[in-house]
C-alpha cells in the first residue's frame, strides 16, 4: 500500500513557494499509505531529476527550484527490497527513447518470471515495481503501445505514473485507486491516490485555484497529460490484475458461492465508510506477496480484527 502524487502546472502559474507548499502539504498527507520512503521527479535545466530518500515525506521538506513545472511524487510502504537501500525506493529512473521516471502503488507478484520470459537483464534493484521500467526500455520507446505492453505482463495490483524529460505525464490506471483534478482557470492538475487523501492535503493548503473539474480514469486505461496539458486515452488488457490472480477456487469454492460470500459479508454491507473501504482493499492487494489469499484478510476482518491489526499482522512476519 503505496501512495501517488503530483503536479502538472501547464500555465506555468504557481510560484516556487507554492509548488513547494503543494508538494510538502500533500506528500505528508500521503503518509497514511506509507511511511517507509518518499520521493518525487522533476525535470530542470533539460535533466531529468530524481530525489529520493528512505523516510517519512514529513521529514523531505522539498525544495525543488524555479522553472519546475511537473513534479511526480511517491510514498512507500515497503513490499519487496529494502527501503534502506536507497535504489529500492520509488521513482525509479528508466531511458527508452527519452529519459523517463515511474513510480507504482501496487504489488507485482509475477516480476522474475517476466524477467525471464522476456530475457531482460538482471539488476540490484529488488522491488517489484522495477520490472515495469525494465519492459519499457525493453520497447526502446515511452508511449501508448510500450505502456499497453507494459501492463499486459504484469500480475499483481497496480496504478503507475511515468513522467518523461519533457514534462510529459502517462497514468497506467490498474486496480488501485487514483484521484485526478484539474483546475483549467489556473492550467493545474493535481492528483493523489485516494479522493480522501487529496481533500486533506487541499484543506490545509488554502489555496483558491477557482473552479475545479475530476476527471474520471478507468482500470484498463492510459491516460496521458502533455506538458500543455492536453489530455489523450488509450487502452490495456487489465485482466492479469489481482482479482484474476490472487482468487484461485479454493476449498470447492466456485463463483456461485464467491457471490454469495460478498452479498452476505459485512465488507459489503455498507459499514465501511470509502476510506476504511479503499484501506481494507489495499490490504487484500499486498496479501499475496506476504504469503495469504485476500480472502483470508476478509476471514480476519469479519472475526473482529479492524484494519490497523490486519495490517500489522502481514508485516509483522
Amino acid at each position: 500500500m503505496c501512495c501517488l502524487f503530483g503536479i502538472l502546472d501547464y500555465n506555468h502559474s504557481l510560484s516556487k513557494r507554492q509548488m513547494n507548499r503543494i508538494l510538502n502539504v500533500l506528500s505528508t498527507a500521503c503518509e497514511v499509505r506509507g511511511t517507509d520512503a518518499t520521493g518525487i521527479a522533476y525535470n530542470h535545466n533539460g535533466k531529468l531529476r530524481i530525489y529520493k530518500r528512505p523516510i517519512p515525506a514529513h521529514l523531505m521538506r522539498f525544495n525543488v527550484p524555479d522553472g519546475v513545472n511537473a513534479v511526480m511524487g511517491h510514498t512507500r510502504m515497503t513490499t519487496q527490497g529494502s527501503e534502506k537501500l536507497n535504489f529500492n525506493n520509488h521513482p525509479f529512473y528508466g531511458k527508452a527513447d527519452v529519459p523517463f521516471a515511474l513510480a507504482h502503488n501496487g504489488v507485482i507478484y509475477n516480476d522474475e518470471l517476466v524477467r525471464e520470459v522476456e530475457r531482460l537483464p538482471g539488476t540490484h534493484i529488488k522491488t517489484d515495481s522495477y520490472i515495469a521500467v525494465q519492459l519499457i526500455e525493453n520497447k526502446k520507446r515511452l508511449d501508448f503501445e510500450s505502456l499497453k505492453y507494459m501492463a499486459e505482463q504484469l500480475q499483481g495490483s497496480m496504478t503507475i505514473t511515468v513522467m518523461d524529460s519533457s514534462d510529459n505525464l502517462y497514468i497506467v490506471k490498474g486496480d488501485n485507486p487514483l484521484c485526478l483534478y484539474h483546475y483549467p482557470e489556473r492550467g493545474l492538475y493535481i492528483y493523489a491516490s485516494t479522493e480522501e487523501i487529496f481533500k486533506a492535503g487541499l484543506k490545509k493548503l488554502y489555496l483558491n485555484f477557482g473552479k475545479c473539474e475530476k476527471i474520471s480514469i478507468e482500470s484498463g486505461e492510459i491516460l496521458r497529460i502533455d506538458s500543455s496539458g492536453y489530455r489523450a486515452r488509450s487502452e490495456f488488457n487489465d485482466s492479469g490484475l489481482y482479482y484474476n490472480y490472487c482468487f484461485p477456487y479454493r476449498h470447492g469454492w466456485d463463483d456461485d458461492w464467491w457471490t454469495s460470500a460478498k452479498a452476505t459479508s459485512k465488507i459489503n454491507s455498507g459499514k465501511m465508510d470509502p476510506a476504511e473501504k479503499q484501506y481494507f482493499d489495499d490490504l487484500k492487494g499486498v496479501a499475496c506477496h506476504c504469503g495469504y489469499m485476500p480472502e483470508d484478510i476478509e476471514e480476519l476482518y469479519e472475526d473482529g480484527y479492524t484494519l490497523d491489526e490486519i495490517e500489522e499482522f502481514l508485516f509483522a512476519i
